[in-house]
């Protein structure tokens, strides 16, 4: 016995310029039939919640899955999975398509080469999934581009909730962070977790989808655009407080990477904070106050 909910939707071609578009939904559990032998011409993203079962690739290797999970099936690529015939399992799914699902499998959000993934909790991608469903209602004006905008929530959810992550983040990327605004070689790096450079550079890539320095790059970037924007400070102090001994190497990098010069993008952004800049994450439900002069 098993019970399922599905819908499909066929978006047109300009849903497709998102990026990613949503091709389906279901919800399922219980002793679910087989799928497969079968190969597809777009992604799915299976999430198991509970139970257990199997999958096979096409070379006849059989995997257990064990919930939670994922199951991930990509384009042309044959694919044979079920749940334990006793005891079956939970799932939800969900069909997408578009040019950005390069991008993300670049970025390790889908893992292609890992068709079974173990997640720590499916409870957020879940979440996700049942806003899918809630949006696919009939006569919803806004379905394909609510369900697209979800389609890439859940990518992310997806990956933040694999088990091989730590729960308060990857530990080679929280020293990076610490240590980004240190004027360190990514060698320098690498020795001070006692790594190689490539074994960094694999860490990292596995962990955040791009090479130590591009990491860094963006960390110290983003910290310059804050200053430049919120500050008066001298672009030469900006190079030195984000890592730049050379102000002109900096001011160099900067407008390659931002297509703007450090005094261009300030005279764009510029706006000096009564009270100063905060680095505090605001409560969404208690917005930071500026207090305005007293009268």
């Amino acid at each position: 016995m098993y019970h399922t909910w599905m819908r499909y939707f066929t978006p047109n071609p300009v849903h497709h310029r998102l990026g990613l578009v949503c091709l389906g939904v279901g919800l399922q559990h219980g002793r679910l039939p087989t799928v497969g032998p079968r190969t597809l011409d777009h992604h799915v993203a299976v999430v198991i919640s509970a139970g257990s079962g199997w999958y096979r690739t096409a070379d006849g290797r059989r995997t257990k899955v064990t919930a939670p999970a994922v199951i991930w099936l990509t384009p042309s690529v044959p694919h044979h999975y079920g749940p334990d015939a006793d005891t079956g399992w939970d799932e939800c799914f969900v069909d997408f398509t578009g040019p950005a699902t390069a991008t993300y499998t670049e970025l390790g959000c889908i893992e292609a080469d890992r068709p079974v993934v173990p997640l720590s909790d499916a409870a957020g991608a879940r979440a996700v999934v049942a806003r899918i469903a809630r949006a696919a209602r009939r006569g919803n004006p806004l379905m394909e581009i609510e369900t697209a905008a979800a389609v890439h929530e859940l990518l992310v959810a997806l990956r933040r909730a694999r088990a091989d992550t730590d729960a308060d983040g990857d530990p080679v990327l929280t020293a990076l962070t610490r240590d980004a605004f240190q004027p360190l070689t990514v060698a320098d790096h690498a020795a001070r977790h006692g790594m190689t450079p490539a074994a960094l550079r694999t860490a990292v890539r596995r962990a955040a989808g791009c090479s130590p320095k591009d990491f860094l790059l963006g960390i110290r970037l983003g910290r310059a655009k804050e200053l430049l924007a919120g500050t008066d400070l001298p672009v030469g102090a900006v190079a030195r407080r984000v890592g730049y001994e050379d102000p002109a190497y900096f001011s160099r990098l900067f407008t390659r990477r931002v297509g703007l010069a450090p005094i261009r993008f300030r005279e764009q952004q510029g706006r000096v904070v009564p009270g100063g800049w905060s680095n505090r994450v605001p409560d969404p439900e208690h917005p930071p106050t500026v207090l305005g002069p007293a009268t």
